[in-house]
């Protein structure tokens, strides 16, 4: 976000802009979003500020430097839109990859003031710490980056969101323990800021599996019992249904077509059936697990996904998740990662070189059955699906592809039913709105295409589509 702006929805008309004056992008080329609190527009800006707008009129009413830098020079970013909570705006830090720590944090709507932050990366002597049994203070730069907006139960009064990957991203030695609170799920009291409980998918990841996706909330039966459930298309290949007042695994399965770094889940615990809590350095499935000297090993899904930021949707009536995003397998060897000194810090230069290579990728959208817990449909698409899924009461469900199609299937079979290409590459999820009785898509076109054959010569540009159904 470097400005922003209001439209009229019938027409698409400016109301107003907005131009908050960015002067840098930290090392966030973009954020994915903002939010909306009683007569405010609450954005994070890629220099690190979040700041609050009167709707009416475009006018800045607070403006705070919130992100900052570490103590090895490695700043802070916002990729994530905020969330905003009763009288709080909830934001997070995503400069995880890049070696600093994730946090969340809530600030207060109409002053900006910060009430308080939670780290994702606890340092020594705090809970979870002992989950980092390293020499060289990887905590300190140990990543848990936040990339895609958390959700909010008002029952229990618990924001819940999804953490990165541990930092370095594919060395687990180099971070013996499980690393928490990485690769998880994470609830926490919104006037606290404390933890009421987390689950984690992937303890000791070294395949960049972060589970920062979308968690769904919504209320099903599972087992012939209803269940309060917290849902998530996890990036690592299965698809979870959790218990949200608690954070305990309720179920399971696959999702993706091919899955090899775990032979499947423990069905009480949720854990990979190979996770062993006496270990320091996890083995998996050791055929697609490259530890430090081993060469280039297959690994199913790829680091993408399955499914990771791609909003995903879920209807409450068929009682079906729907998720769209990446399937295919990549390639890594074990390397070694160095540290600056025992102190921590990252050190690139000295680090082994890392080895990959990906199949080239196809895309996917999936229809999943929550009661049952399995895959009911799933269309395959030519090139990876990087926005996300809109469904309809009226029993459509919208995607939009790279290569400019916005794409509606019927949401039970996701038989094809319509396609419109806008000539430009869409990566923007598709939202849907009414105005009296007349309903409308839109899909934001904006950001560069990722395929590196099919369409090198596709432009990109920055539009607003929007459509009415009739």
């Amino acid at each position: 976000i470097y400005k922003i702006d209001a439209r009229d929805p019938n027409r698409g008309q400016f109301v107003w802009v907005t131009d908050p004056g960015v002067k840098h992008q930290g090392n966030a080329p973009r954020t994915r979003g903002g939010a909306l609190w009683e007569d405010l527009v609450i954005a994070n800006l890629p220099d690190g500020r979040v700041i609050a707008i009167k709707r009416d009129n475009g006018e800045i009413l607070w403006d705070k430097m919130v992100a900052g830098t570490n103590e090895f020079g490695t700043r802070e970013k916002f990729v994530t839109a905020p969330i905003t909570v009763e009288d709080k705006v909830i934001i997070a830090n995503g400069a995880g990859d890049a070696g600093t720590r994730g946090w969340v944090a809530a600030l207060e709507a109409r002053t900006g003031k910060e009430l308080w932050r939670w780290y994702v990366i606890p340092k020594p002597g705090d809970p979870g710490s002992e989950t980092w049994k390293d020499k060289n203070n990887a905590w300190k730069t140990g990543g848990g980056g936040i990339w895609q907006t958390g959700s909010y139960d008002p029952a229990t009064r618990l924001t819940i969101w999804g953490t990165g990957n541990p930092v370095p991203q594919y060395d687990p030695q180099s971070r013996p323990g499980d690393n928490l609170y990485t690769d998880s799920a994470v609830a926490l009291n919104i006037d606290t800021g404390k933890l009421a409980w987390h689950f984690q998918y992937t303890p000791n990841d070294s395949w960049d599996y972060d589970e920062v996706g979308v968690h769904m909330l919504y209320d099903t039966v599972i087992g012939g019992q209803t269940r309060k459930v917290v849902s998530h298309f996890g990036r690592n290949g299965f698809f979870y249904s959790l218990d949200r007042t608690n954070g305990k695994f309720i179920k399971g399965a696959q999702y993706v077509n091919d899955l090899n770094w775990t032979k499947g889940l423990d069905p009480e615990t949720g854990k990979p059936l190979e996770y062993n809590p006496k270990l320091d350095v996890q083995v998996y499935n050791p055929v697609a697990r490259a530890l430090r000297g081993d060469p280039e090993k297959r690994t199913c899904p790829t680091w993408h996904g399955g499914i990771a930021h791609q909003p995903t949707a879920y209807n409450p009536v068929k009682h079906i998740a729907y998720g769209v995003g990446i399937e295919g397998c990549f390639s890594q060897n074990g390397a070694a990662f160095a540290f600056l000194s025992p102190n921590g810090g990252l050190d690139q230069k000295n680090s082994e070189k890392r080895t990959y290579n990906s199949d080239l990728y196809y895309g996917s959208v999936t229809a999943f059955d929550t009661i049952n817990h399995k895959v009911i449909a799933k269309a395959v698409t030519d090139i990876e699906v990087r926005s996300g899924a809109t469904d309809t009461a009226g029993g459509l469900l919208f995607t939009a592809l790279q290569d400019g199609w916005v794409v509606a299937y019927n949401d039970e079979t996701l038989e094809e039913l319509w396609r419109f290409n806008v000539g430009t590459a869409l990566k923007g999820a598709p939202v849907t709105y009414a105005i009296g009785a007349k309903q409308y898509v839109a899909v934001q076109a904006s950001g560069r295409h990722l395929h590196p054959v099919k369409f090198d010569n596709f432009q990109d540009s920055s539009y607003l589509f929007v459509f009415a159904l009739n």
